[in-house]
């Protein structure tokens, strides 16, 4: 379709859209979008105020549709510091127990009944999950190379579809990944005197999409995932090479009578060095825009989600912004609210004796919504969740992002 004809329809559905909105303006809780100062060219600018339309205006509309979608990283429960870094091996199964206290401390039982409550809350059509972790263990001098534990301590995913699902199918696994495996002896007690292991413990890291089962209909096809080629690999203990496992998942969709589209969640790196240049999480961010990957390779639009680990206006070391510059530059663009901000809380325990009113700890961006048609793909509303603690836990030290998008049909004629 000619240029012209793309901006004209876009238009035309904008002022379609604004017509609707309400007289009351924003929704209650919505937060507010500012428009960006930095429109790189050929790009449309977007209003900058979130559009308010009801259900039965956009719902089997002819011309658009509107899909709600969410990014939540759930948090590991501990931050892999201590064991990542630790420079012996005697300070590598300390560094574990200390690892797997934390998790423990970080009760994802409790924790889950508050990402539950968030999800429950906004109803998203699709999300995607980040650090969906399962945790195992099994007694101290058992083979750990390659990991081999089986008894579960946590399965993040089983406890958290519990939860969605204790007053029915709310919503359904469509597809998953395991990325990052890893086992190692640990020494739990705490006593750095004793350098022994008292048990193994395995952490798989996995990545998530979820699909809504009570509202509309949505159809699922094509399930994709992949493992990066570039990955940061780190040496725990001085031991040998563990290269990070990270990737991406993705599901065409088709929500009620929208358009089919692709919906992409990915974890970039978070541990690599942002001075290099390029850094290992802009390189898999041009693996997702290159001919070979999810974005660079689909004929449908593209919904992007995720923990980027990367910003443009929020950059807090310099260098933090490359990957989201290599998907600006292959023309996604943003459809999340910039304020206020998702990450991240730097507690030892997101438990009861945890701050409540401290929010001044998020103070940057790394959970993202993104678009590859930015004019067939427009922002209604947008809401940033998890930001205070729910029955006295908050559910992760991320809080989550919900857009509802307005989903313009290609022009037929």
């Amino acid at each position: 379709m000619p240029v012209p004809r793309i901006v004209a329809y876009a238009t035309a559905a904008i002022a379609l859209v604004l017509t609707s909105i309400t007289a009351a303006g924003p929704a209650a809780g919505q937060n507010p979008d500012p428009a960006s100062s930095k429109v790189l060219p050929g790009k449309a600018r977007e209003s900058s105020r979130p559009m308010s339309m009801t259900k039965p205006e956009l719902s089997g509309s002819s011309w658009a549709t509107d899909v709600t979608v969410m990014t939540r990283n759930v948090f590991l429960g501990s931050d892999l510091g201590p064991g990542l870094t630790a420079p012996d091996l005697d300070r590598l199964i300390r560094g574990a127990g200390t690892i797997l206290n934390r998790v423990d401390a970080n009760d994802f039982d409790k924790r889950a009944d508050a990402i539950a409550h968030e999800i429950l809350n906004r109803k998203p059509d699709l999300v995607g999950l980040q650090e969906v972790a399962n945790w195992r263990t099994a007694p101290c001098g058992s083979s750990f190379f390659p990991p081999q534990a089986e008894h579960v301590r946590y399965d993040y995913l089983r406890m958290l579809m519990r939860k969605l699902n204790a007053d029915g199918r709310t919503y359904r696994v469509v597809n998953k990944r395991n990325q990052f495996d890893f086992e190692i002896p640990a020494n739990t007690t705490g006593d750095p005197d004793q350098n022994h292991c008292d048990i193994n413990a395995r952490l798989t890291m996995r990545d998530v999409i979820l699909a809504r089962t009570d509202g509309r209909k949505i159809r699922i096809r094509k399930r994709d995932s992949g493992t990066f080629e570039h990955l940061l690999t780190v040496r725990p203990g001085d031991l040998v090479d563990v290269p990070v496992e990270r990737g991406w998942l993705s599901v065409d969709a088709k929500v009620g009578s929208s358009p089919w589209f692709r919906f992409v969640n990915t974890h970039l790196e978070a541990f690599d060095d942002e001075t290099e240049h390029p850094s290992v999480r802009r390189q898999q961010a041009r693996e997702l825009v290159d001919r070979h990957g999810p974005i660079g390779s689909a004929e449908l639009p593209v919904v992007l989600v995720g923990d980027l680990n990367s910003d443009l206006r929020t950059e807090v070391k310099p260098g933090d912004s490359q990957a989201y510059l290599t998907l600006l530059r292959a023309g996604l663009r943003r459809k999340a609210p910039h304020r206020p901000m998702s990450c991240c809380l730097h507690l030892p325990r997101l438990g009861p004796d945890a701050d409540a009113a401290d929010g001044s700890q998020r103070d940057h961006i790394v959970d993202q919504i993104m678009t590859d048609e930015p004019l067939r793909i427009l922002r209604l509303r947008g809401w940033v969740t998890g930001r205070k603690p729910y029955r006295g836990w908050w559910g992760s030290d991320h809080a989550g992002v919900v857009s509802t998008l307005l989903m313009i049909k290609r022009h037929r004629r």
